[in-house]
């Protein structure tokens, strides 16, 4: 008895492997013999996922080089004392939306100051005014920041929102051909039908194969977009309170 278990034992895994290999094998088989709209649809998703593929893998590593760029600059902004040298320090981290948000505020302050000295005028209806000339020029550092954060990401939305539709104007196809050779054979058996049938089923695969990772990876990106952009609101009103406090009392 147990020999006859240890022989099947042994068995089963050759016997998967090669019936995985041989599906494998057929399904491209299918792909190759299927009708040319249908290989076209295919085609289209097949794209659909590398352009997906390299978009998740750019934004990821753009996304997570701004977040850990993030964390250092912003230790480096509150255990310095001036913001000349915190200045020096941001081109380190040109990969930190926050980073550059501070080098915008630092320069339109920088400008300020010098027009300041110029003026010799402390009235409280400039120092409002000359407050929210840095207000603006943060709000416009910001809004770059997150449009070339948000770059490219929508487009994952497009995949999810596309993409079943495509496989499903494939199913359709597959279907109209398997109806058209039942017609022409007078036949609805198996052997008439599969390979359209089949067609389309690997038309609604790869279109579903396509849309789902590109949903989840939309979601997440997103998300953590707007940790970092909560993170550029937070700054922006610290920096403002700050040359409120120190320049402008």
């Amino acid at each position: 008895m147990n020999q006859t278990i240890t022989t099947i034992l042994a068995g089963a895994v050759p016997g998967k492997s090669g019936a995985t290999a041989g599906n494998m094998a057929e399904m491209m088989r299918l792909i190759a013999e299927a009708s040319p709209i249908v290989k076209g649809v295919i085609a289209m998703l097949v794209l659909f996922i590398l352009i997906g593929i390299f978009i998740v893998v750019y934004k990821f590593i753009q996304i997570r080089r701004a977040q850990v760029q993030t964390v250092r600059f912003l230790n480096i902004f509150w255990s310095s004392k001036r913001l000349d040298e915190i200045y020096q320090a941001a081109d380190r981290y040109e990969r930190s939306p926050i980073s550059s948000l501070f080098k915008a505020g630092y320069i339109e302050l920088s400008k300020l100051k010098a027009q300041k000295k110029e003026s010799e005028s402390t009235s409280d209806e400039t120092s409002a005014g000359a407050i929210g000339n840095v207000e603006r020029a943060l709000r416009r550092a910001m809004t770059s920041e997150v449009t070339h954060l948000e770059s490219m990401v929508p487009f994952l939305a497009t995949i999810g929102s596309t993409a079943p539709f495509v496989g499903l104007f494939g199913t359709v196809i597959g279907i109209m051909i398997s109806f058209m050779q039942i017609s022409a054979s007078g036949s609805a058996g198996m052997e008439v039908v599969s390979q359209g049938i089949s067609e389309a089923l690997i038309a609604t695969a790869i279109g579903l194969l396509a849309a789902i990772p590109a949903v989840i990876a939309y979601n997440y990106f997103l998300r953590r977009i707007r940790v970092l952009s909560s993170e550029m609101d937070n700054f922006s009103a610290d920096f403002v309170n700050i040359v409120k406090r120190h320049f402008f009392k």
